[in-house]
């Protein structure tokens, strides 16, 4: 956060899109949003993994690379994930969104009524 706030211009908004994990919710966390109010959290819905660039990532990595491998030690499943990343990043590819609007609206819709529900008792 600290290199974002000193590389971008001080006019700029800025928005970061994280996951509901507790470590972005932390008190230090907060006081530092706290002293720069130009960063804006935005958090993906619980359950909703798919909206998590990184862990679509780690599913891919997962089931192209160490599901069918065999590793004899943590040298070399690490030697797997690194030459994984490695022939990934030769071919980048942006990420092309495949689900409709309205299916991921009425997604978090649903996702909505069950926290409310939850909120409630």
């Amino acid at each position: 956060m600290k290199q974002i706030d000193n590389s971008t211009p001080q006019d700029k908004a800025i928005h970061v899109i994280a996951d509901n994990y507790s470590a972005h919710k932390h008190p230090k966390v907060q006081r530092w949003l706290k002293r720069h109010p130009r960063f804006h959290m935005h958090f993906t819905p619980t359950s909703a993994s798919w909206l998590n660039m990184v862990e679509r990532f780690f599913r891919d990595l997962s089931q192209q690379r160490i599901r069918r491998g065999t590793f004899h030690n943590v040298d070399e499943l690490i030697a797997a994930i690194e030459e994984y990343i490695q022939s990934h990043n030769q071919h980048p590819k942006p990420f092309i969104w495949t689900a409709k609007a309205s299916d991921i609206l009425e997604k978090v819709t649903r996702a909505q009524r069950v926290l409310d529900k939850l909120q409630s008792k």
